[in-house]
């Protein structure tokens, strides 16, 4: 502690400074509010001098007053009796501080030093070996916690209180305790780690054995050694928990009150001990029932004990005849020591018996090898008895009131190491320690300011660094999840290391005040709450925030709850934002009529048949504005990117590949003969080929399945003309009122040439930007076809994408492929099951369209001049037909000529379903510039002055 000298000159100062604010203000430029934490720091000055005083004031009494009955320091038998005593406690107390057995030596050291101090006062006399000695302890204690943050450093306190002793000292000597001080620390804050580490392999142990002994029964044949090992648990988790309290009150007071920074590494170490310490005590609450039932048990057979060993030394008094009144005293001591001990375990019995045993163990009653057990015996007893008051003493962490500043770090270490999250609890329950110290404050008018001034800094600390962070990385892992597709960041766990922070929504409600801090509820609410309020912003991102839910209850067990938000519009039929999030399942279900410009639901049985026309396009156009277009491509973008790599991976085949390369060295070889046309035979052939590699449950052969797969391709983009188309017409719709589109004037300066109001020239101002984009929307549309040709084209024409070159090889099986799987489909509108029937599917056609133009090959598919072949190989098989049906005209086999008939209506079928595919495989060309090559159209932008590569999509173009 300071000399109180020097506390009562700062205060004394202070106060003078003070009152000469108030009442002279304008002569201090040192505005009041400044003071006020100097005057927080002398407030708690004042305490310790305060309590400095009253030892101060203890010790200086006049004690030898001759009206008080004599003179107390010529009293040498008392000196000398008093100098025993104080050395006979010290060297006790030496033995064991430091030791793993030490429970409460550093009280007595610091009671030790201030009877000392005492017996320096009243008889004015040094001891300076003694003195040497206690300075000595220094070495192995520098400081010992008082309460709370108050913290003694006894050299200090022996050269201010015993100043005479401290001049023979050697100055030198002095200096060394007080820089050994400083090492101490030093060492202390290098070997925290390791003792974290072995303290918790202890406390894990010892808690280990506390649930196997209380877990067990007794048994009935060694219930004295069941007794005696469940002692020696209870004694060795207090030994553990004052052990640890040590470390760490006196490590974090000597930090503080010697100034000195603390690391990051030794405030988790600390924080560590702490756990470990409300670990052991909880373990003693969670066992509680079993722990006083073995108490009750335990003291009786320490007591068993101690009266055993007294039995002993007593009969051994009473054998001997010679008596003396020593003897009769021992002997009466002895036997009020066992009567003490034959009733309950009292503090006061405890006491009487401590005391009775003082005078009974006088002149030898007691051997050394029987006085030590008794020793123990007795202090078990003590420890024992006060079993549960000892435990909330020693695991008391109310001292970290003093020491918040840590509980941020501590925080950030275990959002970093979320596999314990658990060990929260221990925190938590160590900060609700300070409460009841925090009842008794006086220094504010009610003592709940108090404690909600320490509720609201403890939860704004623990949602700054946990809850905060959990919740934004917790909703920034679900988006990356949603969206790997866009390939952001790299996410390999083995490059950027892995966090599981599931284990915090594992973890029971934290207990803290009034209140329970549920932390999977918090996070629950934060995503309900984010996730609504986003979805209400931007309606079509609610497939997004649904699968992002669904995610949340996947991984990490949330129940989270449903925004109920309306999923699309009340117009009739299919809204865009519904299509839009169901893109994959609209292509497969929808037919894409070319003409009509209409989609029409596959037919099922006994269902109606949804149609989606430009109509109802414009329609939720309107509802949703016309930003949902570009949306709308993005969404298709997207899906169209899945769709190629599924489209590639066909191509790349071995067994594809190897056909179209062989068919493509055919045609080369035998174009020449064969009029420059592809044969059908061949193409034919391929199709029956494929069925060959093998089919699925339903039927289908890979052809088939591939075919489906540019039939989505092929509706995926006649929805984007839809879509466009749709634009349009909103656009046209809207723009009708007004007069000129030509000669639009600006309302904005309009409404400031005439000086009209704020509010007046903000509307003028959003007029002029309404107009702005109908008009451009208006004018001619985006080119999406442009931008989705673009995009994909650069990457399909590659070099490491020459696989897909054999494309244009394999249309003609495609196309022979789709005129059956046609015909097929509108055979069964006229069937009772009409599961499967569909009169129309131009998005195959979109489809072979789009994908030719991205491979450039218009010119290569156009050299096969497949159907021309086609057409030629009906025309020949239908003209044969005639020919043989004038020959059997004059035999009247009707039967023969039925089949005939029959014969030529199929060709007739097949004849005309080539043509129609002809027909929309053509005007769908003309939607890509099927006119122009991919080298012509560069030219013609760079004549214009254009960009190269067109317009771009808002995502990278895939690899």
């Amino acid at each position: 502690m300071e000399n109180h000298g020097t506390l009562k000159d700062h205060w004394k100062m202070y106060k003078r400074l003070l009152k000469s604010v108030h009442h002279n203000p304008g002569k201090f430029s040192i505005p009041e509010e400044k003071l006020k934490p100097f005057e927080k720091l002398l407030l708690k000055l004042e305490g310790q001098m305060l309590d400095g005083m009253i030892f101060q004031a203890c010790v200086e009494q006049r004690f030898n007053d001759p009206g008080e009955g004599g003179a107390v320091a010529k009293n040498s038998a008392f000196a000398e009796e008093f100098a025993f005593n104080i050395r006979t406690i010290f060297t006790n107390v030496e033995s064991k501080i430091g030791e793993p057995s030490e429970i409460d030596q550093r009280d007595k050291y610091a009671s030790v030093c201030g009877l000392f101090v005492l017996h320096f006062h009243i008889f004015r006399s040094v001891d300076k070996k003694f003195y040497k000695a206690l300075l000595d302890i220094c070495k192995k204690v520098p400081a010992v916690t008082l309460t709370a943050n108050i913290v003694w450093f006894p050299d200090a306190f022996l050269v201010a209180k015993v100043p005479a002793a401290a001049k023979l000292m050697d100055k030198k000597s002095l200096l060394a305790i007080r820089a050994q001080r400083d090492a101490c620390l030093q060492q202390r804050a290098q070997t925290l780690t390791k003792d974290v580490q072995s303290y918790y392999v202890f406390v894990t142990s010892w808690m280990m054995k506390m649930e196997s002994i209380l877990s067990t029964e007794h048994k009935s044949g060694k219930l004295s050694e069941d007794l005696n090992s469940r002692c020696n648990v209870f004694v060795q988790g207090i030994l553990y928990a004052y052990s640890i309290g040590t470390i760490i009150k006196t490590t974090m007071n000597m930090y503080m009150s010697m100034q000195r920074p603390m690391t990051k590494t030794s405030v988790k170490a600390l924080c560590r001990l702490v756990e470990l310490l409300k670990a052991v005590e909880h373990m003693f609450h969670r066992r509680c029932m079993f722990v006083a039932d073995s108490v009750s048990h335990i003291t009786q057979q320490l007591q068993s004990q101690a009266l055993n060993a007294i039995a002993v030394a007593k009969k051994r008094v009473i054998s001997d005849k010679k008596y003396s009144e020593q003897r009769l005293d021992v002997l009466s001591s002895l036997v009020l020591a066992e009567n003490a001990l034959s009733g309950p375990s009292t503090k006061e019995r405890r006491l009487v018996v401590s005391l009775a045993l003082c005078v009974g163990t006088q002149l030898k009653t007691f051997r050394d090898e029987e006085l030590l057990p008794l020793q123990l015996v007795l202090k078990k007893l003590d420890l024992i008895s006060e079993l549960s008051e000892r435990v909330k003493l020693q695991c008391d962490c109310s001292f970290l009131y003093w020491h918040r500043a840590v509980f941020p770090i501590y925080l950030d270490d275990v959002y970093d190491h979320a596999v314990d999250a658990a060990r929260i609890h221990y925190m938590f329950s160590a900060l609700r320690d300070s409460v009841p110290s925090m009842l008794y404050a006086k220094h504010m008018e009610s003592c709940d300011q108090l404690l909600e001034s320490y509720d609201k800094e403890i939860m704004d600390v623990f949602n700054e660094h946990l809850l905060d962070k959990l919740c934004k990385e917790i909703e920034k892992d679900l988006r990356l999840s949603v969206h790997t597709h866009l390939k952001l960041d790299d996410r390999n766990p083995f490059k950027v290391g892995m966090k599981d922070l599931a284990h915090f929504f594992s973890l029971k409600p934290i207990r803290f005040f009034n209140r329970f801090i549920f932390i999977k509820a918090y996070v629950t609410h934060y995503l309900d709450k984010t996730f609504y309020n986003l979805t209400t912003v931007a309606l079509h991102d609610w497939a997004t925030y649904s699968e992002m839910r669904n995610l949340a209850t996947q991984r990490y067990g949330l129940m989270m709850t449903e925004a109920h938000l309306p999923s699309q519009t009340l117009e009739q039929g299919l809204d865009v934002l519904e299509i839009m999030r169901n893109i994959h399942v609209f292509v497969s279900r929808y037919l894409y009529n070319l003409n009509n410009q209409i989609f029409v639901e596959k037919a099922s049985n006994n269902k109606h048949l949804n149609t989606i026309n430009i109509r109802h396009i414009a329609n939720s156009i309107r509802t949703h504005g016309t930003g949902i277009m570009n949306t709308t491509v993005n969404f298709t973008y997207q899906f169209l990117r899945k769709k190629f790599y599924i489209f590639s991976q066909f191509m790349y085949d071995e067994h594809i590949k190897s056909r179209l390369i062989k068919d493509i060295r055919f045609f080369r070889e035998t174009k020449d003969q064969s009029d420059q046309k592809y044969p059908f035979e061949r193409a034919e052939k391929f199709n029956r080929g494929i069925r060959k590699l093998g089919i699925t449950p339903d039927g289908q052969s890979y052809l088939d399945q591939f075919r489906q797969l540019i039939s989505q391709i092929g509706n995926a983009m006649g929805y984007v003309r839809m879509i466009r188309s749709g634009g349009l017409h909103c656009c046209s719709s809207a723009i009708r009122f007004v007069p000129d589109l030509e000669d639009i004037v600006n309302f904005e300066e309009l409404v400031k040439e005439e000086g009209l109001s704020e509010e007046t020239q903000k509307a003028a101002s959003v007029l002029d930007a309404v107009l702005g984009d109908l008009t451009s929307n208006s004018a001619e549309g985006t080119e999406y076809f442009k931008k989705l040709v673009s995009v994909f084209a650069p990457e399909f024409r590659t070099a490491k994408n020459m696989h897909l070159r054999n494309f244009y090889m394999i249309v003609p099986p495609l196309t022979v492929n789709f005129v059956e799987h046609s015909i097929s489909c509108k055979e069964k509108l006229n069937k009772k099951n009409k599961t499967g029937a569909a009169f129309t599917d131009d998005g195959f056609a979109m489809g072979v369209a789009y994908i030719l133009k991205l491979l450039d090959q218009y010119l290569e598919f156009d050299s096969l001049h497949w159907f021309q072949a086609v057409r030629d190989k009906y025309k020949k098989e239908m003209n044969a037909v005639v020919k043989e049906q004038s020959v059997q005209t004059g035999g009247q086999d009707e039967k023969l000529l039925q089949t005939m008939n029959l014969t030529q209506k199929r060709l007739d079928v097949y004849l005309q379903e080539f043509e129609l595919l002809h027909f929309s495989l053509s005007s769908a060309r003309i939607f890509f510039r099927a006119d122009k090559t991919a080298a012509e159209e560069m030219q013609e932008k760079k004549d214009k002055g254009g960009p190269s590569d067109g317009s771009t999509l808002t995502e990278p173009i895939p690899k």
